[in-house]
């Protein structure tokens, strides 16, 4: 399918938003004025420790065909995605123009222009235009989202996805043992937050309850691998229909 870029109708705009969708009191954040920079900022931070837990779970994605991805920035994701699955299509959500220029471009550097859709819109009041999905990603992106916007935005989303679709998600967490891990882990966090408030003018204080948001649309957890002690975590859901498989990978230094 061509890659194109969604405008939103005005006159739709004007209209009343369905019951089940949540009108954000608070202005998007706003990530234009650190796109060229986000990559450079994430290694400093961590390395290649961010990047690594996106590309965790792509060997189990080779057989998909339709994905729906939320907020990839850069594209990094969606390259590698398209790469390893030859049959996929996928349609690509951002809230950030610069983003989806970045994201854009890179696909279209290895050729796969085609095979994506992009949407410049808000996911907190956004709903598919289409269904058949059998993979929604959001890497590093709930936690821009409060719990009430990601009830929703899965709740939007679900009616759109085939059966056996996965819910693959990277995040941030603070880890269930260990003190020491768990002040650490609360002070990046917060820290975090703290600079991203300064930088776009993110309110988000707090990473939203998106496990137990998932098993309440009938998702089950399948695989997991965290990093960095805990403090990163990629795991991989699907709809309910089959015996849960959880994958729990030993986390990891590096």
């Amino acid at each position: 399918m061509a890659s194109v870029e969604r405008i939103p109708d005005p006159q739709r705009a004007k209209q009343a938003p369905p019951a089940h969708v949540v009108t954000p009191r608070n202005r998007p954040a706003r990530f234009d004025r650190i796109a060229r920079l986000y990559r450079p900022m994430e290694y400093l931070s961590f390395g290649p420790m961010l990047e690594r837990c996106r590309f965790d779970h792509l060997p189990a994605l080779a057989d998909a065909r339709r994905a729906l991805v939320l907020g990839d920035g850069d594209g990094r994701f969606l390259a590698r995605l398209l790469a390893a699955a030859p049959r996929l299509s996928a349609d690509a959500v951002e809230a950030s123009s610069a983003m989806l220029h970045l994201l854009r471009r890179r696909v279209s550097l290895q050729g796969d222009r085609e095979r994506i859709t992009t949407t410049c819109a808000d996911a907190r009041i956004f709903t598919p235009h289409s269904t058949g999905y059998d993979l929604v990603v959001t890497h590093f992106f709930l936690d821009c989202l409060t719990e009430s916007e990601t009830d929703h935005l899965i709740a939007r989303i679900r009616p759109h996805l085939v059966p056996g679709a996965q819910w693959l998600v990277s995040e941030f967490q603070i880890p269930a043992a260990g003190s020491l891990r768990k002040r650490l882990a609360g002070g990046v966090i917060s820290g975090l937050y703290a600079g991203f408030r300064l930088l776009t003018g993110l309110t988000v204080r707090q990473i939203p309850p998106w496990r137990a948001l998932l098993a309440r649309h009938g998702f089950t957890p399948r695989a997991a691998r965290a990093r960095l002690g805990g403090l990163l975590v990629s795991e991989l859901w699907e709809i309910a229909g089959r015996q849960p498989r959880l994958v729990l990978g030993p986390p990891t230094h590096q």
